[in-house]
C-alpha cells in the first residue's frame, strides 16, 4: 500500500478539500495510471451530499469522480493490453464478477456484484473505493480503457460517463443514417447525445425549455431545434421520432415527447428526475411504442464508443478547472452554469505539497 494526495469530503456538508488516500500496490493484473483530468458528473454531487441515501448510502470521507484519463505508469506483470507512457481511462466501474450473465455477455455495468469507482466496497484494502479526484488509480486491466491519442484529453474525461451515457442507447436501438432521433435536454448528457446522433448519420433534434440554447444545439450538430412548450413547435413532430434520449433530471412530462414517436419508436430514460414519471398507457398502445433505460455500457462497448470518438473526432465541450475550485463548480453544476462539463486539471494538485 502507498498513499496519494486526492480531494476528499467529510460529511454530507463538508466542502470537498485536500486528503491523503490509500492505494494498493500492484497485483499481476493492475495497471497504475498517473490521473491528468477527471470529469465531474452530476453524481458526484448527490454521492458526496448523501443525497442517494436510500438505495447508495455515502460512507465518509468519499473521493468522488469517474470520468477519469491519464497515462499508465505502471504494469502488473501479467498485463497484456497496455504498457507504461499509453493513455488510458478509466470510468463508473473497476471490479465485477466477471462469471455471472452479465459479465459473460460484456455488460458488466449490469453485475449484481459490481464494484464502483468510488463509493463501494473495497476488498483490496477494505473501507471503500475511491475515486478520480486524485493524483492516481490503480485499476484491473479489464477495466482499463485505450483513449485514442489524437483527442483533446480534457474533453475525453467526459466521455467515460456522460458519453458512453449516451452512445450505449443509440447503439442498442440501431441509430443510423435515415433514422430521425430527439435530445430532450441540453446539458453534459444532451450535447453528448446530439453529439453522437449526429455522427451516425440521424436527422437530429434537439428539445429544450431555453431558447438561448438554439445556436449551441446547431452547432453541436443538431438539424432543428424545438421549444418544448410551444405546442405548434411539438406538433408538427407527432409520430415521426424513431427514437428520443430524454436527458433530462427535472420533473417533466414525458408523455409530451411520447406522443411525438412513430410506430414502434423508443424513448429512452437516461436522466434522473427526483420524482416517478406519470405515463399515459394511451400514448404506448396506440402506436406500439416503447420507454426503456439505459446505464453506461459494457467495457467492451466502451472501448468501441471511445474508438468511434477518435475516428470522428468527438469529445465533451468542456471547462478545465484546478480541483481548488471543484467546491465551486459543484455549486455552478446546480445551477446549470457549463458548457458542458466540468474537467479537472489533475496537475493542480502539485499545488497541495505545500
Amino acid at each position: 500500500m502507498y498513499t496519494a494526495r486526492a480531494y476528499a469530503a467529510a460529511s454530507p456538508t463538508a466542502p470537498l478539500a485536500s486528503a491523503t488516500i490509500p492505494r494498493r500496490e500492484l497485483a499481476e493484473r493492475d495497471v497504475q495510471i498517473e490521473i491528468l483530468f477527471c470529469g465531474i458528473c452530476h453524481s458526484d454531487v448527490h454521492q458526496v451530499r448523501n443525497e442517494w441515501s436510500s438505495v447508495m448510502p455515502t460512507v465518509y470521507p468519499i473521493v468522488p469522480g469517474h470520468e477519469i484519463v491519464g497515462r499508465v505508469t505502471k504494469v502488473g506483470a501479467a498485463v497484456t493490453k497496455l504498457v507504461p507512457g499509453d493513455l488510458a481511462g478509466v470510468g463508473c466501474m473497476v471490479d465485477s464478477d466477471r462469471t455471472c450473465e452479465s459479465c459473460q455477455e460484456g455488460l458488466e455495468q449490469f453485475c449484481p456484484n459490481l464494484t464502483l469507482t468510488f463509493n463501494s466496497p473495497d476488498k483490496h484494502l477494505g473501507g471503500v473505493t475511491y475515486g478520480g479526484y486524485s493524483e492516481r488509480i490503480v485499476v484491473d486491466e479489464h477495466f482499463v480503457l485505450r483513449v485514442p491519442s489524437n483527442l483533446e484529453l480534457a474533453g475525453v474525461a467526459p466521455l467515460m460517463c456522460a458519453g458512453i451515457t449516451t452512445y450505449s442507447p443509440m447503439r442498442h436501438s440501431g441509430i443510423t443514417k435515415g433514422k430521425k432521433v430527439g435530445v430532450v435536454g441540453l446539458g453534459g448528457l444532451g450535447h453528448m447525445g446530439v453529439k453522437f446522433a449526429r455522427a451516425f448519420g440521424a436527422e437530429v433534434v434537439v428539445f429544450t425549455t431555453s431558447p438561448g440554447k438554439r445556436d449551441d444545439a446547431l452547432r453541436l450538430g443538431a438539424h432543428e431545434v424545438v421549444l418544448s412548450r410551444n405546442a405548434d413547435e411539438m406538433n408538427k413532430h407527432t409520430g415521426s421520432f424513431d427514437f428520443i434520449l430524454d436527458t433530462v433530471s427535472a420533473d417533466h412530462d414525458i408523455n409530451a415527447y411520447l406522443n411525438l414517436l412513430r410506430r414502434d419508436g423508443t424513448l429512452t430514460i437516461v436522466g434522473v428526475p427526483p420524482k416517478p414519471l406519470g405515463v399515459a398507457a394511451f400514448a404506448l398502445i396506440a402506436r406500439r411504442r416503447s420507454i426503456s433505460g439505459s446505464n453506461i455500457g459494457g467495457i467492451a462497448e466502451t472501448q468501441e464508443m471511445l474508438d468511434f470518438c477518435g475516428k470522428h473526432d468527438i469529445t465533451a465541450d468542456v471547462e478545465v478547472i484546478p480541483i481548488q475550485k471543484v467546491n465551486e463548480a459543484y455549486g455552478r453544476l446546480l445551477k446549470s452554469n457549463v458548457k458542458y462539463r466540468f474537467s479537472i486539471d489533475m496537475a493542480s494538485l502539485e499545488r497541495e505539497r505545500a
